[in-house]
């Protein structure tokens, strides 16, 4: 069971793990706060490091609660889709046979069985989504593995609320969000330079951000690009 900390007006979810290091994140869509920290600790501890944390911790509250989100999708014609940051309007089609998405001109033309539900209309798009982005990364991954100096076991495609993708060092993996297929390719291009110079500099330390001055000197701007996306419309459980 979670503990929690009480600052001001601001309440902190406190869970003790088997760990080394406390991770202090704010998450979407309305800035809850929580601390993953080592079983050792005591909360009087948390509460110091918390309360050093408080101004970083308003500032990121307040950019996730100014970011723009998409409205909720239907599925229905003439909605706004995207792919690589492209604007695409929908145009549902009924026909018997297997789904299928192509995209003409502007157009995303979604082809379903009459009576498709629009859950299951979300769910093909969804997967489709995730295809476009396991076919784009094995190039850019391969491109940037021979420029980083690095190599990677293997890479996962799946949908994140709160990263756009994470790498685990010791096992040589990088995950990436299936929500990326909607933005530019340079955002893409970003996340995966950043995820694989965590192959050599786990933190981000200065370090790291020396590597990805080097590597990318523009990976700023990229950054900026992609966190002024509006996000994707989620069904958040917290």
């Amino acid at each position: 069971m979670p503990e929690w900390l009480k600052l001001g007006d601001i309440r902190v979810e406190v869970v003790f793990k088997d760990i080394k290091n406390i991770h202090l994140s704010v998450y979407p869509p309305n800035g809850r706060v929580r601390i993953a920290a080592p079983a050792r600790m005591n909360l009087d501890t948390l509460r110091v490091f918390a309360i050093a944390k408080l101004d970083w911790i308003r500032q990121q509250q307040k950019k996730l609660r100014a970011q723009e989100r998409e409205t909720p999708r239907e599925y229905l014609d003439r909605e706004s889709h995207f792919l690589w940051g492209k604007r695409y309007l929908l145009q549902v089609e009924e026909a018997d046979g297997a789904p299928q998405i192509a995209l003409r001109h502007r157009k995303m033309i979604l082809r379903v069985r009459p009576g498709t539900s629009e859950e299951a209309r979300e769910d093909f798009v969804s997967q489709w989504y995730r295809q476009q982005l396991k076919d784009a990364l094995p190039g850019l991954i391969a491109k940037w593995e021979k420029r980083i100096g690095v190599t990677s076991t293997r890479f996962y495609v799946q949908r994140m609320k709160t990263r756009w993708g994470s790498c685990n060092p010791d096992a040589g993996t990088v995950r990436f969000n299936s929500e990326l297929a909607k933005k530019p390719l340079q955002c893409l291009e970003y996340i995966v330079v950043h995820e694989l110079t965590h192959l050599l500099e786990r933190r981000h330390n200065a370090s790291f951000i020396a590597l990805m001055d080097a590597y990318m000197p523009h990976w700023r701007q990229y950054r900026t690009m992609l966190n002024a996306s509006p996000l994707s419309h989620e069904r958040w459980d917290h």
